[in-house]
């Protein structure tokens, strides 16, 4: 449903925000992410060109969040990177249907529209915080004992929480 690009950009907002206010180098965000290298670099300057990362050079630099994980949205990312497309006319170019969807088309676009609303309302924080046996971007399983919010950070050569 997805591009390639939209889950890569995801996955290294991800490791930002697990990181987050630190800097990553590429090289830290590919390994991390399992994203290549060359395409994390197209994606990365897409997500600087729409004010989602900020890249410092130097000591101390790096690539990091411009917003706070609690201030940015999934739907920022994915609209960064390649927005969704909601179906505004008839995609068949009938034009007796004109902005009038006929049923299928609707039932597509109000899916489109409840995947938008949803991003919108999540946060990067609030994936991260989440209680899930499975971290993101961790090659392992977490225990989660009762009432418990676990933030899991990977180790950066083996990817195991």
């Amino acid at each position: 449903m997805f591009s390639a690009t939209v889950e890569y950009a995801l996955r290294a907002i991800v490791h930002l925000a697990q990181h987050s206010p630190a800097g990553r180098t590429t090289d830290q965000i590919a390994e991390a992410t399992k994203v290549p290298k060359a395409y994390l670099g197209k994606v990365l300057q897409g997500l600087r060109s729409k004010g989602i990362v900020v890249s410092q050079r130097g000591i101390g630099g790096g690539i990091s969040l411009v917003k706070a994980p609690a201030d940015l949205t999934i739907l920022e990312v994915v609209d960064a990177v390649d927005p969704i497309k909601r179906i505004e006319t008839c995609p068949l170019g009938l034009k007796a249907h004109g902005t009038h969807l006929c049923p299928l088309h609707r039932r597509v676009d109000n899916a489109l529209a409840g995947v938008q609303q949803a991003f919108q309302k999540t946060t990067l924080a609030e994936v991260l915080a989440e209680p899930s046996r499975s971290a993101p971007l961790c090659d392992g399983l977490v225990e989660l004992p009762q009432s418990t919010v676990i933030k899991a950070h990977c180790s950066e050569s083996n990817h195991s929480c």
